[in-house]
């Protein structure tokens, strides 16, 4: 009959931890990208307004969060709005602190790709009469998305590792599963050399897909895409 040895029990421990903590650290990535899409795009818009209000409100949002460290976000999120009657869960708060820090980011990078958009495109647009909703949606967007999506995808690479944050703020992700299994076994350089192995396997596909994508913006280019 075969008997489990300690190792054996020690390792399932450590893989059952681990597994608990990049669940939640690729749950959080995954709800905190949602944010940096959507608002990326909202406040890059907003900044391109023709509204002064709408041009100036984007462009605070915007240089206060860039001015912000991420770690201090969350803190202030987390330990500070419940002072103003305002809780959020640990879950919530990372997600809105690591969005909302890089939305800010993501928000110029769109921007960018939209006004690079050549004047011919636009005049051609005005020339058409095309309305501002239609015109960004198959004339614009179309020539930009190119330019502002391996930026992007690198920026969502980079919010993944960031995750690692809210180890800080009680959550039991990747990190902070990490941290837990060197107080309880003392392992401490199979441990974090674990967690270095986990961290790269969840972010590796999304570096690849970025990388094969700007392979292929490369060509288009060569091929005169961008004429």
């Amino acid at each position: 009959m075969f008997i489990d040895s300690p190792a054996m029990e020690t390792a399932r421990f450590i893989a059952s931890q681990l597994a608990s903590g990049a669940w939640v650290t690729l749950k959080i990535t995954f709800f905190a990208e949602l944010i940096v899409l959507l608002l990326s795009f909202v406040i890059a818009l907003m900044r391109l307004s023709p509204w002064r209000v709408l041009r100036w409100t984007a462009t605070l949002y915007v240089e206060v969060l860039r001015g912000i460290s991420a770690l201090v976000l969350l803190f202030y999120l987390f330990f500070i709005l419940p002072l103003f009657g305002i809780s959020l869960s640990p879950m919530t708060t990372g997600i809105l602190g690591l969005g909302l820090t890089f939305s800010a980011y993501g928000s110029e990078i769109v921007r960018s790709a939209l006004v690079n958009v050549s004047h011919g495109q636009r005049d051609a647009v005005r020339a058409l009469d095309f309305s501002p909703l239609t015109a960004l949606r198959r004339i614009i967007l179309p020539q930009a998305l190119p330019f502002m999506l391996p930026p992007l995808g690198n920026q969502l690479v980079e919010l993944m590792k960031t995750t690692s944050l809210v180890s800080l703020i009680t959550l039991t992700d990747l990190t902070f599963s990490g941290a837990q299994l060197v107080t309880t076994l003392g392992q401490q350089s199979l441990i974090w050399s674990i967690v270095l192995v986990c961290y790269f396997v969840m972010a590796w596909p999304l570096s690849w897909a970025v990388r094969r994508y700007e392979q292929h913006i490369s060509a288009w280019r060569r091929a005169g895409g961008s004429a």
